[in-house]
């Protein structure tokens, strides 16, 4: 099991190497790396692919502190300088989105694009106590059988329901540490950075799923960036990389292939003077 030590953590990696143009995956609040093989294996030949598992989540080690989006952040800056990768695309899913825009913010510099997947509301986390209530106890009670019955009668295409993989998703989610279950949690809670949104530069895919509880809010961040574009999957809940991973694949190499593709780009393009060869 590959491991590197970053910001004094044992962090889980896994790099595929190559010459390719960087992708870095980042999983979501009680997530892990697992969410992200079906899609790198269609990637890997054209892009080196690095995944990670924040700390305290996947096969990371559990540190008594650091459970916060800003040292997540923190955390993939120092990892690709550990392996010697200057400027990167990064992709986050969910609590991952949200990184995403702390790096887009902080460090984009860095970054060649960024890919925010069913993303934390910019403004953060609004969530009915009673319901996080509930999901607490769920989670400190290790309530396995109810949490994998929410997620296969929840799924917005019961057909296709893996009930394998959802016992495997309960798992990874119960396995994490309480300083990322709780601490997390508040981070996404006090996060805020919608008046900042219109400063990231970086082209951005905003991929979205009609039907998640954000859809609203991830447009409605979509509409606040600036050199973005949308993609919102069909009949499609919140794990978008897991129930849709050929689809999934395919946008994201058509975006790492053309870019930001608006009305705006193309009126741009129309726009332009043709060029002439002389000679």
């Amino acid at each position: 099991m590959p491991t590197r030590t970053i910001n004094a953590v044992e962090l889980w990696y896994e790099d595929t190497g190559g010459a390719g143009e960087v992708i870095l995956f980042h999983h979501g609040y009680t997530g892990s790396h697992d969410s992200w093989p079906p899609i790198i294996e269609k990637l890997r030949d054209r892009y080196r692919c690095v995944t990670l598992d924040a700390r305290g989540a996947g096969d990371s080690s559990h540190p008594a502190d650091g459970y916060s989006l800003d040292q997540y952040a923190l955390d993939v800056i120092a990892m690709v300088d550990a392996l010697g990768i200057d400027r990167f695309t990064y992709v986050g899913h969910s609590m991952g989105g949200g990184v995403g825009y702390v790096l887009g913010l902080e460090y984009a510099h860095r970054l060649d694009r960024l890919v925010l997947v069913a993303p934390i509301s910019s403004g953060g986390v609004a969530v009915v106590a009673a319901l996080r209530d509930a999901n607490r106890k769920l989670w400190f009670d290790r309530n396995e059988d109810e949490l994998v019955r929410q997620r296969v009668v929840g799924a917005a295409r019961p057909e296709s329901v893996d009930e394998v993989r959802a016992k495997a998703g309960v798992s990874r989610a119960l396995s994490v540490s309480e300083g990322h279950y709780e601490q997390s949690w508040q981070s996404m809670c006090d996060f805020n950075v919608t008046d900042r949104l219109g400063e990231i530069s970086t082209p951005t895919l905003m991929i979205a799923a009609a039907a998640d509880s954000l859809i609203r809010a991830n447009v409605s961040d979509y509409l606040l960036l600036p050199n973005a574009t949308l993609h919102v999957f069909n009949r499609v809940g919140h794990l978008i990389p897991q129930d849709e991973p050929d689809q999934f694949a395919a946008v994201l190499g058509d975006f790492m292939a053309h870019g930001v593709v608006t009305a705006a780009t193309l009126a741009e393009r129309v726009a332009r003077p043709p060029t002439t060869n002389i000679g």
